[in-house]
């Protein structure tokens, strides 16, 4: 499970098998520990985010805020991705 980085009490990863196919790139966000259900944001070519699903019920306001520190680092995340995978793919 690589961890990317942390937003206060929010943990930013994605998982190391995403599936087979691989998924296209995205991160999960939990308080604090990895869990199997949490928010999922794809990460698009144009380094925006689109919220797959908010499973870990954070409030509107916090996952705006950390939507928009996932944007400022989506090409961290990007590299990261490819660096774990070999590839990277999108969403959109």
């Amino acid at each position: 499970m690589p961890q990317i980085f942390k937003v206060g009490k929010y943990l930013i990863y994605f998982w190391s098998n995403e599936g087979n196919p691989r998924e296209p790139v995205h991160v999960h966000i939990s308080e604090g520990n990895p869990a199997p259900n949490t928010t999922k944001v794809w990460i698009t070519k144009k380094q925006k985010c689109i919220v797959a699903n908010n499973e870990s019920r954070i409030p509107s306001h916090t996952l705006n805020l950390l939507l928009r520190v996932i944007e400022g680092r989506s090409f961290e995340i990007i590299a990261k991705w490819q660096e774990f995978f070999g590839e990277a793919q999108f969403y959109c």
